[in-house]
């Protein structure tokens, strides 16, 4: 990658969201195509290292941004924002829409996402279909289930979320932080989630590394914990799935590893089969991060896909 871009690409930029601020940056701003690419549980922008020049370079205007609770975005907890879920980075991402990106480009938005990005994504592509050009996942999270109706009945619901919330507010989530950075869990875990090993270097132990150690990484984790786990039915995938197969106005397409250790391969082929409109492309022998770990076919795979839309 050229030094300069490289070097552009993180330059932090800061937006101030509801009080909170939040960092992202951008390549190519005056292209024509605004893209916006959501890393995953733990990553940062700076997780899109070798994309975001790729794009540029085909007029496409090339935005990442740390989600709320990551990266060099504030970190807030249950008493600052109550919980932390997919709904919450949903809004967070029109907000960064209609604020950062439309004063610039009225174009409609391809969202790429890369796990917990993925599920952003798809939650923002339910509630602005009209604004969406194409969404895609690499991979998608979430447990999928074939009956539309959920079987949680509303009391046993409530009580399920005071215990989660209960369990979190005491669990010790500052020192298992702490001795995560201190056990070398976070090279094991990215051994794990990477089945090509090459692009496992300091940059990318620092990137996932940094957040951990701010003071307030646990607090915002913990709303992380609660907000996840408690989350109504509607905002998790199988839902945001049908309910955006009823209009099937934004294309979708699936990039999964075949070694992923994470989310296996099995999942994606569920979803394919579930929702025949979705498209699913495997990559051989590449894991959890397919977009860091085999960038030129992940780039590519994507480039061609958006060539081919007809939703601008």
């Amino acid at each position: 990658m050229n030094n300069n871009l490289k070097k552009n690409i993180n330059i932090p930029n800061y937006w101030n969201w509801n009080g909170f601020k939040i960092c992202w940056s951008v390549t190519g701003e005056e292209n024509e195509f605004p893209i916006i690419f959501l890393h995953g549980f733990g990553a940062s922008r700076k997780h899109w290292r070798n994309n975001l020049e790729y794009f540029a370079k085909k007029n496409f205007a090339s935005y990442s941004l740390d989600l709320i609770g990551f990266g060099d975005s504030d970190q807030p907890g249950i008493r600052q924002i109550g919980k932390l879920n997919n709904e919450i980075w949903c809004d967070q991402v029109k907000d960064f829409i209609a604020q950062v990106i439309r004063p610039k480009n009225t174009g409609k938005v391809i969202l790429i996402g890369n796990s917990l990005g993925s599920l952003v994504a798809l939650t923002c592509a339910v509630s602005l279909e009209d604004e969406i050009a194409t969404v895609i996942a690499s991979p998608l999270p979430d447990q999928i289930q074939e009956n539309k109706k959920s079987i949680t009945k509303k009391s046993f619901k409530k009580f399920q979320d005071r215990f989660i919330t209960i369990f979190f507010l005491f669990f010790p989530l500052e020192i298992i932080l702490f001795l995560i950075t201190k056990l070398g869990v976070i090279k094991l875990g990215l051994n794990s989630a990477y089945f090509k090993k090459d692009n496992i270097d300091r940059e990318l132990i620092d990137l996932v590394t940094k957040p951990v150690l701010r003071r307030t990484s646990a607090r915002s984790l913990r709303a992380m914990c609660i907000g996840m786990s408690s989350r109504d039915e509607k905002f998790k995938t199988s839902h945001l799935l049908r309910k955006l197969s009823d209009s099937k106005k934004v294309p979708f397409l699936l990039i999964w590893g075949e070694k992923d250790n994470f989310i296996p391969l099995f999942v994606g082929k569920k979803i394919a089969n579930f929702h025949r409109w979705v498209k699913l492309k495997i990559v051989s022998n590449s894991g959890h991060c397919i977009h860091d770990e085999d960038p030129s076919v992940f780039n590519r795979i994507s480039y061609e896909w958006i060539r081919d839309l007809k939703t601008f």
